[in-house]
């Protein structure tokens, strides 16, 4: 199965948390932050969002950064995801 968002959606698939900080401790779960760090794995074809004309500027395999509580969580087929709109994304790693 897979995932094909709409419009200025775009899929990501984030990075792990970190488990343990630099000095040593280890973080339950709950304790970790969700990561901000994220590799895009498809994107919307853009077009018209509320009467504006949307242009997609990431493709997929882009490392991003975004928003810390943005979008939508979802998981397919034992790997969890994450729904973003393009405007949530804050940068392009390099």
């Amino acid at each position: 199965m897979t995932i094909k968002p709409l419009l200025d959606r775009v899929v990501v698939k984030t990075e792990e948390a970190e488990e343990t900080t630099k000095s040593g401790i280890v973080l339950t779960a709950a304790s970790q932050e969700k990561p901000q760090f994220a590799t895009i794995v498809a994107v919307g074809p853009g077009g018209i969002v509320d009467g504006k004309e949307v242009k997609m500027f990431v493709n997929v395999g882009d490392k991003v950064i975004t928003s810390r509580y943005s979008g939508t969580d979802v998981k397919l087929d034992g790997e969890e995801y994450s729904i973003v709109r393009q405007s949530d994304i804050l940068a392009i790693v390099e």
